[in-house]
């Protein structure tokens, strides 16, 4: 990870928010703070951007991320995983209803499916998945473990029919926890 520091002047004409869109658009963005100040010389702003290069240092933009097409997580995930996962989405969309947010803020279908494949989702091994961290996990993640874990259904890793319903079947895929 690597860190930019961009200083913007109230007044800017745009030169230099054009400047930071660039570079904002050629990197992967982990984190922006974001901070006003004024001085004797007038107001400002100043961005801190966390990020990881995207090109290469060549401006190319950066190509990873959202790439328009759509996951299949049944064909991508084993049933218990799907099994997992779908509990998941549906506590995500609780979480994202009750704060306010986009489902996708809250996580991303690609950190759940990475949690429905963890043996075990506790804090510390949803940390290790890309995209979660410290803040995300104090702010969603504590709680999508916590309810995730009082399920009924929520049986050990490993527990194979146990953890999909008792007949070994998928759970069913709920449309509504997009």
């Amino acid at each position: 990870m690597q860190i930019r520091i961009f200083t913007v002047p109230s007044a800017d004409s745009g030169s230099l928010q054009s400047e930071m869109n660039a570079f904002l658009s050629a990197h992967r963005v982990l984190e922006i703070e974001q901070k006003f100040f004024q001085n004797d010389n007038g107001g400002y702003w100043s961005f801190c951007v966390r990020y990881i290069d995207g090109g290469g240092g060549s401006g190319a933009p950066y190509q990873g991320g959202y790439s328009g097409k759509k996951t299949d997580y049944r064909e991508v995930l084993s049933e218990r995983d799907f099994s997992v996962f779908s509990k998941l989405r549906a506590i995500r969309k609780e979480l994202a209803a009750a704060d306010g947010a986009p489902a996708y803020v809250v996580f991303t279908d690609e950190e759940l499916a990475a949690m429905a494949r963890m043996p075990e989702i506790t804090e510390k091994a949803a940390l290790e998945v890309q995209g979660i961290g410290e803040k995300k996990m104090a702010r969603y993640g504590k709680a999508l473990i916590e309810r995730y874990n009082a399920l009924p259904a929520s049986a050990p890793a490993g527990a194979g029919a146990a953890a999909e319903g008792g007949d070994g079947g998928p759970a069913p895929f709920d449309e509504s926890a997009k």
